[in-house]
């Protein structure tokens, strides 16, 4: 485990997210082994617009609009990074944070299926998914950062 916090950024972005969420977000901070940031927690429907536009993002109904989504992104030397070899490492202990919660959340690793359930290494459940979506005939959106509470349980 690491010794990271949050800093005044992340905190005020974590202003508006559901406490469940928060709650997720400072123990995996506590659990990891990368340091990472919140770098989106609220969204404005303006921001969303902009961000489908520029093709980062792929819908506006945003669980990011409602206060129910957080981007965790890695500091790689000093600097934020969207590399997935931290993602994967963030993506850990923000599973192993998510369960001993008992908080069901959804991945952008994985857009398919139950995150905080698998069993499998973030490594491999993105490789799957790429595989489902390519049996499919679609290509695989993936948002390694993205964090989201499930629909079912938090509509």
């Amino acid at each position: 485990m690491g010794n990271f916090s949050l800093g005044r950024k992340s905190l005020a972005e974590l202003d508006g997210v559901h406490a469940d969420l928060v709650a997720v977000v400072k123990r995996a901070i506590a659990l990891t082994v990368q340091d990472f940031a919140v770098h989106d927690g609220i969204r404005t429907v303006e921001e969303q617009k902009r961000l489908v536009a520029a093709g980062a993002s792929r819908t506006l109904d945003s669980r990011h609009i409602t206060g129910h989504a957080v981007d965790l992104v890695p500091y790689v030397n000093g600097k934020l990074r969207w590399e997935w070899e931290p993602i994967y490492r963030i993506a850990d202990a923000v599973r192993i944070a998510a369960r001993e919660l008992g908080i069901s959340l959804r991945w952008g690793g994985a857009w398919d299926i139950d995150f905080t359930a698998s069993q499998d290494s973030p490594e491999d459940i993105v490789a799957d998914y790429g595989a489902r979506r390519r049996a499919e005939g679609k290509k695989a959106f993936l948002d390694g950062p993205h964090y989201e509470l499930s629909k079912a349980k938090y509509p």
